[in-house]
């Protein structure tokens, strides 16, 4: 999603931490209040990007836009949603940066094979923040709304379709390239679902893509479904949401994932399927490890179970002499519960997160952004003092934020400091969706475990083999893409290999 190549804000990568690309969210239902839906599915779906979101509606006749930059309650108001009217939706998070990234590259993104762009007033006291537009267009399906959660690493093969198109690209981000090939093949003519087949093929990289007209909802998958997507039932419509964890506050019942390589289409006759390439399935196991939310289901298994086993399967790896564990707070807290049950160590929250310091539009004052980590996290000092502890983070990236994390802990009166990773080193960039470093800047890929944790100033490190990793997920590993792990990538990344070296 949005691979802009002219961004060059410092990221959450950058700061040490990965970045999700991306949570897509869609509804077709006559009668469904699509707009206050997708609001709802968005906000389950806010940990899969803080940095903008918007919702697109259609009625048959118009497709209305709205979105801004930042979180999906600071973006949307009661008389925004009231005003998104429709019985089609497509939403859209954005992933966060430090930096500043333009409205512009927020979705969803717009095209049309004719009519005109034209500006809507919805009367928002933050204009400056948000970009509402209204599409006008003609019959026929004919313009359009995508969203993209994905990433697409080699755009050869798109922009020579955009170029014979006559369709200038130079400023145009992996997602805009898609839905204006979409745009420019309806208007040599096809209609929406086979001018969809015909850019498909163009797709390479990691993409799950929904696409509203003012008539049809569609959903694609890469062949190797690398970003998960489900399909869910709603009072006789239809929900696509990025996780499951986004069905239950909708009230919406799953059904089943959206196939690897399957083009769903919806509308008014119903739901049909077709599949546009043989399927090689291969999710994204940081999806597991990392992205998704632990109430989600990937796979048909639990992403709380799969990091509590992780947990648990990192005590057997590693026998410590402590006094409590403690979870690197949001997403090591399944696997801290099950190293703490399975080493008999007692488990405390002795790590407090401000979870949203970052997600303003006010900038810190200096005194605060020296703080760094500080500011995120706050020691419980009574939980600390005098104590060995284990500390368990999901994984570890640049190691900047592991490295504060372990100062502020002796600062608090650790007495040990024992710091576990419930996945394996980080050793190669992802080109699939995830904010990664590039690789000279990823810890794992320039020191050994013993440079590390020097480096840190822990005074142990340890992390769960790959082995167990695979073990935890009960899945094969034939089915997950372990690319940062293993630096295998499923889908070819083209002229970005460059960008990669063999790490031992």
């Amino acid at each position: 999603m949005d691979g802009i190549p002219q961004h060059s804000t410092e990221t959450e990568a950058d700061a040490g931490e990965l970045g999700e690309k991306c949570a897509v969210f869609g509804v077709f239902g006559k009668g469904l209040d699509v707009s206050r839906l997708s609001f709802f599915g968005l906000y389950a779906l806010q940990h899969r990007g803080q940095e903008s979101a918007g919702i697109a509606t259609a009625d048959g006749a118009t497709l209305t836009v709205h979105k801004g930059m930042g979180l999906v309650s600071q973006v949307f108001s009661e008389e925004l949603i009231q005003a998104l009217k429709g019985h089609i939706a497509v939403g859209h998070n954005r992933y966060s940066t430090a930096g500043g990234s333009k409205v512009k590259h927020a979705q969803p993104m717009l095209a049309t094979g004719a009519g005109e762009v034209q500006k809507v007033s919805y009367d928002d006291p933050r204009p400056s923040l948000n970009d509402s537009v209204s599409l006008c267009s003609a019959p026929d399906d004919k313009a359009i709304a995508l969203v993209h959660n994905g990433n697409l690493p080699d755009t050869t093969l798109l922009t020579g379709y955009l170029d014979t198109h006559g369709v200038e690209h130079s400023e145009f981000s992996d997602s805009r390239m898609v839905v204006e090939a979409i745009a420019a093949s309806m208007r040599s003519g096809k209609g929406l679902e086979d001018a969809v087949k015909e850019v498909y093929p163009l797709l390479v990289g990691a993409f799950s893509i929904l696409i509203a007209s003012e008539s049809k909802l569609i959903a694609i998958r890469d062949h190797c479904g690398i970003r998960p997507l489900c399909l869910a039932k709603l009072n006789g419509g239809y929900i696509i949401a990025s996780e499951t964890c986004a069905l239950h506050p909708v009230g919406a019942e799953y059904m089943r994932d959206v196939l690897p390589g399957e083009m769903l289409v919806i509308d008014d006759s119903g739901i049909r399927s077709e599949q546009l390439a043989e399927a090689r399935p291969k999710l994204d196991i940081f999806e597991f490890v990392y992205f998704a939310r632990p109430d989600s289901m990937l796979l048909g298994k639990s992403v709380y179970e799969v990091r509590k086993e992780c947990g648990r399967l990192l005590a057997r790896e590693n026998s410590i002499q402590a006094d409590v564990v403690i979870p690197v707070p949001e997403t090591a807290v399944p696997a801290a519960i099950g190293f703490a049950q399975e080493s008999g160590i007692p488990f405390e929250m002795a790590l407090t997160k401000n979870r949203y310091i970052h997600r303003t539009f006010i900038q810190p004052e200096q005194h605060i952004r020296d703080q760094g980590v500080k500011a995120k996290l706050t020691p419980i000092i009574e939980l600390i003092k005098g104590k060995r502890l284990v500390i368990i983070d999901d994984s570890i990236v640049r190691g900047t934020t592991s490295k504060k994390i372990i100062a502020m802990l002796f600062e608090a009166g650790a007495t040990e400091v024992h710091f576990l990773s419930s996945s394996p080193p980080v050793k190669y960039p992802d080109f699939y969706g995830i904010d990664t470093p590039k690789q000279d800047n990823l810890l794992g890929a320039v020191k050994t475990v013993p440079e590390m944790r020097e480096y840190l100033g822990a005074t142990s490190l340890a992390y769960l083999s790959y082995e167990g990793m695979l073990a935890a997920t009960g899945v094969p590993e034939s089915q997950l893409c372990t690319s940062c792990f293993t630096g295998e990538y499923p889908i070819d990344i083209g002229a970005r290999a460059q960008e990669v070296r063999k790490v031992a």
